[in-house]
């Protein structure tokens, strides 16, 4: 398992396919991490769709959507399902970011989060410059960090130029 990067490092960059409910309708896309610099992102890996607590995590992060984006920040979920797995998760539950499917778990091993097969629950908040601001990787995942705590953190970044 590779070093999960420090604090204060530029944030591994990665290109992932992508989906996300707009208006009802999923839109498919590759989003790549460099391509967000000027705002910051909230990067939440996550173990699988449709599991109890991946799904009280990523609900919490989609009804608190406005939290995040009234910061300029965005938030992306990941984990090692395919698009298809993650467009039928968002319409379930009605989730509102973009889910990106790591399924070679190039991001993950590059987060150092992989745990043998699996995927820590990880949640990394990368300022508008790149620069990861704060991380929390989970030695179990039966919890997560809140919105509030996520929102605490990004409000600590410094202003983008």
């Amino acid at each position: 398992m590779a070093k999960s990067p420090a604090v204060g490092a530029l944030a591994p960059d990665f290109t992932l396919p992508a989906v996300q409910l707009v208006d009802g309708e999923a839109v498919r896309s590759e989003l790549t991490l460099s391509e967000q610099r000027g705002r910051p992102v909230v990067l939440a890996f996550y173990p699988g769709d449709d599991t109890p607590v991946c799904t009280k995590q990523l609900c919490s992060y989609s009804s608190g959507l406005e939290q995040f984006t009234d910061l300029g920040a965005t938030v992306w979920g990941i984990s090692t399902q395919d698009v298809t797995s993650h467009e039928a998760f968002a319409r379930k539950h009605g989730l509102r970011m973009p889910l990106l499917a790591d399924t070679g778990r190039s991001a993950a091993e590059a987060y150092g989060i992989t745990l043998g097969a699996m995927v820590r629950r990880s949640v990394f908040v990368v300022d508008a410059e790149g620069v990861l601001r704060w991380k929390h990787v989970a030695a179990l995942g039966l919890t997560f960090r809140d919105v509030a705590t996520l929102t605490e953190q990004l409000a600590l970044l410094p202003a983008s130029e």
